[in-house]
């Protein structure tokens, strides 16, 4: 892991506590990979809450001086509705509507921590069309919890996604939230050709396993 990302990292405070900063080390960790190899791709974010993850993301764009895109996508209402395969005992919690921040909370955020704003798209995973999502993908980061969120997120970028690219997903490890899991899983029936490493609750995927971090 580059010096450059435990210093970013532990600079600032995260602004939820959705995340842990062991895992921002590791989703900048496969960012900075991802970028040194790849030519071209921008970067996304799909469910992006209060914009703890995407403060992150853009002090390492902008610190690093990388010429790539920075797109991200939320609902801004909250939870949708679970299905069957989102049911947990331990997620009981994660109701419909909750985890609500309005797109005013994301950009002022970003206005606080003095940091250019990203490409805001403000919708549903499921009312999103392929012209919305950058036609090159070298970066990912997926934390839509639910099943439905997660393959709707999978399904608008994996035919997006340039060599050398890599896809991380949250609460893979989450026994709150198990349709992330089976999502994923699902995917990787499909398309073979993806590699899965787990990190700390994280799905990391990419289409070969060399040039994983550390």
């Amino acid at each position: 892991m580059s010096k450059v990302i435990p210093d970013i990292v532990d600079r600032y405070p995260l602004i939820s506590e959705q995340v842990s900063k062991a895992e921002v080390k590791i989703i900048l960790d496969y960012l900075s990979s991802a970028l040194r190899n790849t030519k071209q791709g921008d970067v996304v974010e799909l469910g992006c809450y209060t914009g703890t993850t995407s403060l992150f993301i853009q002090r390492l764009l902008q610190l690093q001086n990388y010429d790539r895109q920075f797109h991200v996508y939320d609902s801004f209402e909250g939870l949708p509705p679970k299905s069957s395969k989102d049911q947990s005992p331990a997620g009981e919690q994660f109701v419909a509507g909750e985890l609500s921040a309005s797109k005013k909370e994301f950009i002022t955020n970003f206005k606080k921590a003095n940091l250019r704003l990203p490409i805001i798209h403000k919708d549903w995973f499921s009312e999103l069309s392929e012209v919305e999502v950058p036609r090159k993908i070298a970066f990912a980061f997926l934390d839509g919890d639910y099943y439905q969120s997660i393959r709707q997120s999978l399904a608008l970028i994996e035919n997006k996604l340039v060599p050398g690219s890599v896809v991380v997903v949250d609460d893979y490890q989450s026994e709150a939230l198990p349709g992330a899991r089976k999502a994923v899983d699902e995917w990787l029936v499909a398309n073979p050709n993806h590699k899965l490493r787990i990190t700390n609750s994280l799905a990391i995927i990419r289409g070969d396993t060399a040039g994983y971090p550390g």
